[in-house]
């Protein structure tokens, strides 16, 4: 299916609802049909006013001076927001820290017991050395 013929069908869909719904107004109770209307002007009324509108007001306070205010504008929910996001970025760094701490401390003590051992580093190279220190273990 192309996405002309989802058109074509979206818009035949469409047209049938509302063909369907001039129908059902014609039927309803006055009633219902205020209720719809009441509706429709509420939803209306609340679809003009924007957040930014409501978020950035210019309030006058005492002293001649300006304040921000609104609805949408409060300092400590932008603080909640990026307070714990703050928060998880030291986390993790603090996290991987330790990580590589902790790995360059297992390569030292593996270097160290290599450096301090009786054997050559060489030896724990050889295969065959391998192989003597399984049949040992056996034993």
């Amino acid at each position: 299916m192309t996405h002309a013929t989802t058109f074509i069908t979206q818009d035949q869909f469409a047209k049938s609802l509302i063909r369907r719904l001039d129908t059902t107004v014609q039927t309803t109770s006055l009633d219902i049909a205020e209720r719809l209307r009441f509706a429709r002007e509420r939803a209306l009324a609340a679809q003009k006013t924007t957040p930014l509108q409501t978020a950035w007001n210019l309030a006058p306070q005492a002293g001649g001076s300006f304040a921000l205010s609104g609805g949408n504008f409060n300092l400590f929910n932008k603080l909640g927001m990026i307070v714990p996001l703050i928060a998880l970025v030291i986390g993790l760094f603090a996290i991987n820290q330790l990580q590589n701490d902790y790995r360059a401390q297992e390569v030292a003590d593996v270097d160290a017991a290599l450096l301090t051992d009786d054997l050559p580093p060489a030896a724990y190279a050889d295969q065959g050395f391998g192989q003597f220190l399984k049949l040992q273990a056996e034993r």
